[in-house]
């Protein structure tokens, strides 16, 4: 199995939630802010996954990294590219897999959308109730900057959440 050469280390999600909390109202000047450009929320997510992974996809077109605004992958600023590299990625850096809001912790992604437009916004769960509603889902994101902001005060027909399992090296 194409795994077997990938060691497999925990995703860490205290250094992903405290890079959101950091970052969810400012930019990272190492970052391009893409909010002029369709949104910064994925791209944004992205840097705190990378806080929590610490290693990035370096495979041409299907991984998942940034260099530079022009030296980088659709899945670090796009919204279903992330989902998709997230959910099948087989080689280095963080995986999962979509779960249901009760499977998800601190730390995961949730995607919204809706019928129109489909999946089109990125947020990172910063903190979560038990038991997990919409109401206590609290989340972090850019594209209207917020942190600790409830996934009820959103207007979307579809939610997805993706569960990062981990990181490969």
């Amino acid at each position: 199995m194409e795994n077997d050469r990938y060691n497999i280390l925990p995703y860490n999600r205290q250094a992903a939630i405290s890079y959101a909390h950091t970052w969810s109202f400012r930019r990272n000047p190492n970052y391009l802010d893409f909010s002029d450009l369709g949104g910064d929320c994925t791209n944004f997510i992205s840097q705190c996954l990378y806080a929590g992974s610490h290693i990035m996809n370096y495979t041409p077109i299907y991984g998942w990294y940034y260099n530079t605004s022009s030296d980088r992958t659709a899945s670090w600023t796009g919204v279903k590219f992330l989902h998709k590299f997230l959910t099948t990625n087989q080689g280095v850096g963080p995986f999962g897999r979509e779960v249901s809001l009760e499977e998800a912790v601190p730390g995961d992604i949730s995607q919204w959308g809706d019928d129109e437009q489909g999946y089109h916004h990125t947020q990172i769960i910063v903190q979560i109730g038990s038991p997990p509603t919409l109401e206590n889902t609290l989340i972090a994101t850019h594209s209207i900057d917020s942190d600790y902001r409830p996934l009820s005060t959103y207007n979307f027909t579809k939610m997805r959440f993706i569960h990062i399992e981990g990181v490969r090296i």
